[in-house]
Parts: structure tokens; C-alpha cells; sequence
């Protein structure tokens, strides 16, 4: 390599590298020429807040180049003070030499390892075993030690048969298979240990198939990951198929934010980029939180034999690299929502060499795998009651059903409800404000861990209006009214309401919701509500009808059910029907992990549950409208909830 960072191949010169140093992260990587900072930062592992995807659209990328050069394109959203102290955007600046680079803290959404502790509350440790009463602990991959007897000239049974029988002498698997590897490895393994051996055997749909064979009792540990692949969070559990319990969980913020805060712009990204960068950034994620979960309970990556995942369909695409352009393009077809299970090492997952990923079954385009293992893990497929599944994220999917029949529907919400779209708005970290209240006249407000705010999370945004509703600050339409009051003020034209006053803030910056922030989250919230009534009255049922009402979502258990209730997120029932039971798609994984039954019975889900498509439904433009208004047009749908009950 030339000193200027040029390299030659043969004799012809490749590509040109720099170093980018970040600070104060104190991190510093080689990317190629003409890389975006994002993209540098992002090679650093550092997690931004930005929105867009970007396009420089949010302006929240904000860098200070120190040292060095950048090619830059000219935004509005920098002020001329910034330009003048080297602030750039790092969506739209392109390395163009060694640099040292400089993230404001309100830039970087916090080290990314970090988010561990933040999202401690959403990690739902339950085991599954409470909610699968009556069900056989049976792993999909377990471990099996057996002493066979030395071959002799009575019993010359050959090595591949010999293992088998005594495996099935332990299982009551049927059908089982062994890959080449592990049948060449045979005759050496089996001498040397003495013909006392460990095999891991794992479940391939209608086959079990012998994994691994290693000389001595190793059984004892077992473990399998189990990882929920959410559009902004993913989180990881490790846990121990011997004794079917969560041993540790970490969770960190997903990489692929940086290509796009919703799972259509990483469509268009990865059309834009090719799939495989936004491949490598999952799996770098996935990695990192095994790799962390491993070091911290002292584990061997090798006694890892499998990795559980579920989330949104796309997600799923990225994980194993498959395209995604005509998920969202019409009719939404995606390559496949219930793939076989795979060699983790095949995606690039660092477990065991020979170990393997279980994608679980999703249902449509647009509704995943999260949405399955949701459905299992409330048991409504099993229930008399008529139940309805919502999950709350930036894509809001819905479930209708009980035994007999399930139907499901998406709705593209968008970010605004995990506190992502907003000029204030953050992840719910540390700092974040989550509740809002009116206490004695004054709007009060708690933060993420107590400690000074930062900015406003989902929970937070939808306490908010609810409060500014409920007080006179804001009509139903979500305008500021021309109340005489400090906390409102006009900046570009635009209102604003500020909560949280510059010396009371962390970053030393007013906290506050805009009148756009507040039509963002009114067009989030519309658009779940009304895809929730038009699946109800193509189902000839009404609001009034439902057992069951359960709320999953990262946020779910930090959601206020009067405040969701009063912004028209959820329809007024009665509250003892309501639950707001967290994270389902992790939960639901780890029962199809633990219970071969529980797999058996989420690919039957798939098969039995119906998609209906809201983009064939003529009357959901005219719903939609009719929910965007606090809390909807008909205002006889709320505020009595006594007219919910049934006759």
C-alpha cells in the first residue's frame, strides 16, 4: 500500500482508502474514497439519530470535520454559524482524505452496546413455560450422550449406523440424517474418545439431523439464541435448552437506521446499494450481541447450536440476503415468508461452525414472522374469546381471530410512535421523557432512569397530546390554540409547545412538540385505527365484540391505556379487556425454541391465518380520514366507554 493510501494490483492501481477518527467515541476506521461519513460512522459501529435514511432530508447527521477533507453538498438545514465551525451533514459529505471528525452528543444516539441497559424493560424474561402449560420440553437442537460398544467381530455394525442407533435409543425421532462432514469425522472421533460421544441433533422441518459429533460428555451445555429483529431495536435472549430458561438478554439499536428509519426506505436503500451491505449490517449487529451475551456468561461460541429469529418479513429478506424490491411494490410479493432452516454460517453468524438458523414463518409482504410468534405467544389461535393482536411499531400489523379463524392486516405508521419522527424525538433511552401529566395546573413530565431529559419517546409524545388535548392546548384537529401562555411560540411559522425549558434540559435545549410533530403522530395513529375498524367490519363485528384487546410493541408495557384510548390510538372498550403484553415476537420465538410442539404449531399458524390487504379496500382512504382527529371525526366511538359494553 502507497503511503497516499492507493494500493496496486498487479501492476494497476485499486482503490483508495483514508482513515476517519471519530470523537469523542475515539474510534477510527479505513473506508474507501468518496464513503459517506454516515457510512464511516456506521463502520464504526456508532449509532446515530438521524431519520431520512440519507437523503438530508431530517438534518439530523450533524458532524464537525476538524481535520481534513470533505466533499459536501449545500443543505438548509445547516445555519450559517455551523458551516462557518465545520459542521456538515454526514449523509451528504463524502471522505476525501484522512479526517478527524467530531459528533455532537445530540447527533449519536448513544453507544449502541449501551441500549442494553435502556431497553432492560422491553427484554420480556417470562419464561414460556408459564404460557404453554400442558407442553413437553423439547428444544429444536438438543445434545445426546451416549457410550456405545467397541465394534468387534460379533458386533461389526459399521461407525454411521452404530451412532444412530443410539441416538434414536435416546430420541424418539424417526427420521434422522447425517451430513458428510460429520460421517467422515466418525472413525477418528469414535477411537478416540473411547466410543463415548455427544451428538447435537437438530430439528430440519420433518427431519432431525445429526449436527455434530464430539468425543466426551458435553451435553450439559447447550444453548441457543434466540433474536427479535425489530425495524429499530433488535433484541437478543441466550438461552439454555437443558433447562429451558433465559440465561441473559442484550439488546442494541439496529444499524440499518442509517439507510432509513422505516423498513421502506431500506428497500429503497438496499435497491439503491445492493442487499448486501444492508445483509452485513444485521448480521454485524446479531453478531456483536451473541459475541457479548457468549464473553459475559463465559460460553463457548461452539456450544451455541442455534439461532431463533423472528421479525417484520423484511428483516427477514435482509437477514439471509434475499431482495426485497417487490415487497413493496404491487401485489407485494415477497421471495418467501417460511424459509428452511439454514446454516447460521451461511448468513455470516458466528456460532457454532455447523449450527443452525431457524427464520420463523410469516404470513404476507407485510406481515411477519414478529406477528406469528405474537400470535402464539398470546395463545389466541387456542382461545374461545374473540381477540385482537395489535403491534405498535413503524409498521402497525393486526391480528382478528380465535380458534376457529385469524385474519391479519398492516398499516405503514411510520416512526412518529417510537418517538423517531419527531424534531425532539429519540429511542427511548436513558434521559428520554416516557410520561407526560398534568399535576396541579402544570404539565409535568419523567424521564427514562430520572435523569435529566433529552428528548421525547413514543410514550412520552402520545402522553403529551393527550395532556395538550385534555387541557385546551390543542384542538381536535392537533392545532395550537392561540392560548396565552409562555410554553407556545412560533418559530418559522410554525407553533410550538415547549414542555421541557433550556436550563432544564440536558442538552441545554428547549424540549418541544410542533404542530407538524403532532399531525405526524395523528396520521401514525389513523392509520392503525382505521385499518383495525375496517378488519372489523369486513368481519361483521364491532369494537363492542372483542374479548381480548392485547398491545405488543417495544412500548407496549409504557403505553398509558387512557391517554392511548383519548388520542384515538386503540378504541374504547372496557380497560380490564385491554393488555399491554410487550414484546411478543421475542417471546413467541423462544416458546417455538423450547417447545418442538410450539414450532410445529407457529407453522401451522401461517398456514391457517388469512391476509387481508388494505390496499384492496376501497373504504380505507374515507376510515383513515375519519381518524385523523382526536380522538376520530365520529366522536360517539369514544369518551363513554359504558357504550362499549355489550347490550
Amino acid at each position: 500500500m502507497h503511503p497516499n493510501g492507493v494500493g496496486r494490483v498487479d501492476g494497476f492501481e485499486s482503490k483508495t482508502y483514508h482513515t476517519v477518527t471519530f470523537h469523542p467515541q475515539e474510534k477510527t476506521v479505513r473506508v474507501e474514497r468518496g464513503s459517506t461519513l454516515l457510512e464511516a460512522a456506521s463502520r464504526a459501529q456508532i449509532s446515530l439519530n438521524n431519520l431520512c435514511g440519507g437523503d438530508g432530508i431530517c438534518g439530523r447527521c450533524k458532524m464537525i470535520v476538524k481535520k481534513g477533507d470533505v466533499s459536501s453538498q449545500l443543505s438548509g438545514k445547516l445555519t450559517r454559524d455551523e458551516i462557518r465551525r465545520g459542521t456538515v451533514l454526514a449523509c451528504m459529505s463524502t471522505v476525501q482524505s484522512d479526517l478527524v471528525v467530531e459528533i455532537p452528543e445530540e447527533t449519536w444516539a448513544r453507544e449502541r452496546l449501551t441500549a442494553d441497559r435502556d431497553a432492560e424493560r422491553f427484554r420480556s424474561y417470562e419464561e414460556p413455560i408459564v404460557y404453554q402449560q400442558g407442553l413437553t420440553p423439547a428444544p429444536l437442537v438438543t445434545k445426546v450422550y451416549v457410550e456405545l460398544e467397541p465394534p468387534s467381530l460379533a458386533n461389526n455394525t459399521a461407525d454411521h449406523q452404530r451412532v444412530c442407533d443410539a441416538i434414536h435409543g435416546k430420541l424418539t425421532d424417526d427420521a434422522m440424517q447425517m451430513g458428510l462432514k460429520v460421517i467422515q469425522s466418525l472413525p477418528a472421533v469414535l477411537r478416540e474418545s473411547g466410543y463415548k460421544v455427544t451428538a447435537t441433533v437438530g430439528l430440519r422441518r420433518d427431519i432431525s439431523e445429526v449436527m455434530n459429533v464430539e468425543p466426551g460428555d458435553t451435553s450439559p451445555s447447550n444453548y441457543m439464541i434466540v433474536v427479535d429483529i425489530g425495524t429499530t431495536t433488535i433484541v437478543a435472549h441466550l438461552v439454555d435448552c437443558n433447562r429451558i430458561t433465559t440465561v441473559d438478554a442484550e439488546a442494541c439499536f439496529n444499524s440499518q437506521g442509517i439507510y432509513g428509519r422505516e423498513v421502506t426506505g431500506r428497500m429503497i436503500s438496499a435497491e439503491k446499494r445492493g442487499i448486501g451491505e444492508l445483509q452485513r449490517v444485521l448480521v454485524a449487529d446479531i453478531n456483536r450481541l451473541i459475541t457479548n451475551l457468549a464473553e459475559r456468561n463465559d460460553i463457548a461460541l461452539k456450544d451455541i447450536s442455534a439461532v431463533v429469529c423472528a421479525g417484520n418479513t423484511a428483516m427477514g429478506h435482509f437477514l439471509v440476503g434475499l431482495p426485497t424490491p417487490n415487497i413493496r411494490r404491487s401485489p407485494y410479493v415477497p421471495v418467501s415468508v417460511e424459509l428452511p432452516p439454514l446454516r447460521a454460517a451461511e448468513v455470516g453468524i458466528k456460532i457454532n461452525p455447523r449450527g443452525l438458523l431457524y427464520s420463523l414463518p410469516g404470513i404476507s409482504g407485510w406481515v411477519g414472522s414478529d406477528i406469528t410468534a405474537g400470535i402464539l405467544a398470546t395463545g389466541i389461535h387456542e382461545s374461545d374469546e374473540l381477540s385482537v393482536l395489535v403491534d405498535v411499531g413503524t409498521n402497525g400489523e393486526i391480528v382478528v381471530g380465535n380458534r376457529e379463524w385469524l385474519v391479519a392486516t398492516s398499516a405503514s405508521a411510520g416512526p412518529a410512535l417510537e418517538g423517531a419522527g419527531e424534531e425532539c424525538g429519540m429511542r427511548a433511552e436513558r434521559g428520554a421523557i416516557e410520561k407526560v401529566f398534568a399535576e396541579n395546573g402544570e404539565i409535568r413530565w419523567k424521564t427514562v432512569g430520572d435523569l435529566p431529559p433529552r428528548g421525547l419517546c413514543g410514550s412520552g409524545i402520545i402522553d403529551l397530546i393527550s395532556v395538550l388535548l385534555d387541557e385546551g392546548i390543542i384542538d381536535r384537529s392537533g392545532n395550537i390554540k392561540a392560548v396565552d401562555s409562555p410554553r407556545i411560540r412560533t418559530v418559522e411559522g410554525q407553533k410550538r409547545f415547549v414542555l421541557v425549558k433550556e436550563n432544564e434540559a440536558a442538552a441545554k435545549k428547549q424540549i418541544f412538540v410542533t404542530e407538524g410533530d403532532i399531525e405526524d403522530v395523528i396520521t401514525a395513529k389513523a392509520a392503525i385505527f382505521a385499518a383495525l375498524k375496517i378488519l372489523t367490519d369486513r368481519l361483521n363485528l364491532g369494537f363492542r365484540d372483542i374479548d381480548r384487546l392485547y398491545i405488543a410493541g417495544a412500548f407496549g408495557n409504557c403505553i398509558d391505556v387512557e391517554n392511548a384510548v383519548n388520542i384515538g390510538l386503540i378504541p374504547d372498550i372496557p380497560r380490564e379487556r385491554i393488555s399491554f403484553v410487550g414484546n411478543t415476537s421475542i417471546r413467541g420465538a423462544k416458546i417455538a425454541a423450547f417447545y418442538k410442539e410450539a414450532f410445529y404449531k407457529i407453522l401451522q399458524i401461517e398456514k391457517d391465518t388469512t391476509h387481508y390487504d388494505l390496499m384492496g379496500a376501497d373504504d380505507y382512504v374515507e376510515e383513515f380520514r375519519k381518524a385523523l382527529f382526536l380522538p376520530h371525526t365520529d366522536i360517539e366511538l369514544f369518551g363513554r366507554s359504558e357504550s362499549c359494553q355489550r347490550a
